[in-house]
């Protein structure tokens, strides 16, 4: 009975094996792709992403100004993830899942790896500044709800508070990216698209790229009570925090729960090497 009953759970535990070893080789193959591309492919995907996502953040200052919810404003954030999922372009923050565990599986490189994440990061920052320029220029009648939304962001100082606040983001975008690597169903990653983008910006989470857009919009009015030395500082301890949120969160136990799989994958890196 008790081996009918361990061949039975075996079955039941197949399938899931099945489909875990496939969203591996999935998030492995996209990888490679990612981190092999030359330097102007990786500044125009990420630049191309900083423009869509600034879209996002237009779209939660309009909903913010008419409604005053944040967590209505998170979900018409939701376009910009949308279009980045669709128009296949990239965002600094969904570099913490793909390209890591590539590199764990030895098919890239640690240089490669900060080479897409500085650049992609570096690219997202100058097309959402200026898209939010041209934003602010376009409907001046967000100007002030614009500044008063980054402000939360630009004047908050470094506390478990924010600093806890940053780890979630880092975590939340991680793991939305886990779930769309799960599936082959688009609806399924529109949906985790739209999570994603009500749990970063519905519930005002410090998201390094997101927020910074924001801050850069209430720049660009002339009227922030804040500076650019002032984003500076709150930016580097939320790059920080998303990183390790997005690494220790999310993708440490991802790389546990795969490192058999991982074993397997790096034996093959070696064997291709040594031939």
């Amino acid at each position: 009975m008790a081996d009918t009953n361990q061949q039975q759970l075996g079955e039941t535990d197949s399938p899931l094996e099945d489909e875990l070893e496939h969203a591996f080789d999935r998030t492995v193959a996209e990888g490679v792709q990612r981190l092999h591309r030359p330097w102007h492919v990786v500044l125009a995907t990420g630049f191309l992403g900083g423009t869509e996502v600034a879209l996002g953040v237009l779209a939660f200052i309009a909903v913010r100004e008419e409604t005053g919810s944040p967590l209505l404003a998170g979900l018409a954030f939701s376009v910009g993830f949308v279009a980045l999922l669709l128009a296949r372009s990239e965002l600094f923050t969904e570099g913490f899942l793909v390209p890591v565990i590539t590199v764990a599986a030895r098919r890239a490189g640690p240089l490669q790896l900060a080479r897409l994440w500085s650049g992609t990061l570096a690219a997202n920052i100058a097309g959402g500044w200026l898209v939010m320029w041209v934003a602010m220029g376009a409907f001046p009648r967000l100007r002030d709800q614009t500044v008063e939304s980054a402000t939360h962001y630009a004047t908050a100082p470094l506390s478990r508070e924010t600093f806890s606040l940053a780890l979630l983001a880092g975590g939340a975008i991680t793991l939305m990216t886990r779930m769309q690597h799960g599936t082959d169903s688009m609806p399924a990653k529109i949906a985790a698209a739209v999570a994603g983008a009500f749990l970063l910006a519905g519930l005002e989470m410090f998201h390094s790229v997101l927020d910074s857009l924001l801050i850069f919009g209430a720049l660009h009015t002339g009227r922030a009570p804040f500076g650019y030395l002032d984003w500076l500082g709150w930016f580097a301890y939320t790059t920080v925090g998303n990183v390790l949120g997005g690494l220790g969160l999310v993708t440490l136990l991802r790389l546990v729960r795969s490192r058999d799989r991982l074993r397997e994958e790096r034996a093959e890196v070696a064997a291709e090497n040594a031939t």
